[in-house]
């Protein structure tokens, strides 16, 4: 019988891969986004899921969450200007989910 710590990251990506397929859902999986600086290009960052174009998904499978996942969490939604973030965490004993709204967000509506 597989534990909450023997978890495979992966796996839990597939299986969120496989609900948000069901769920009908708009998303892109490993999406990668472009940081830049001063209008120039500087890396190109990764998040888990980018779902419907507005929501950043990152999954982690640890048994703490520790604040560099609180701030990896906040710095993709600032990075990308997004407005809601995800984190969620499959390494605990029970599921562990967080949602942060980026409070420097700009909508590109008029």
């Amino acid at each position: 019988m597989q534990g909450p710590l023997e978890r495979d990251p992966a796996d839990t990506k597939r299986g969120l891969e496989i609900e948000m397929r069901l769920a009908n859902l708009n998303f892109s999986r490993e999406h990668e986004m472009p940081i830049f600086y001063r209008e120039h290009q500087i890396v190109t960052r990764r998040v888990d899921f980018l779902l419907e174009n507005i929501i950043s998904v990152e999954l982690k499978a640890t048994t703490k969450l520790e604040d560099v996942h609180y701030a990896q969490a906040m710095n993709y939604l600032e990075a990308y200007n997004l407005e809601i973030g995800l984190l969620i965490n499959f390494g605990e004993t029970s599921l562990q989910f967080n949602r942060f709204t980026n409070k420097k967000f700009k909508s590109s509506a008029l």
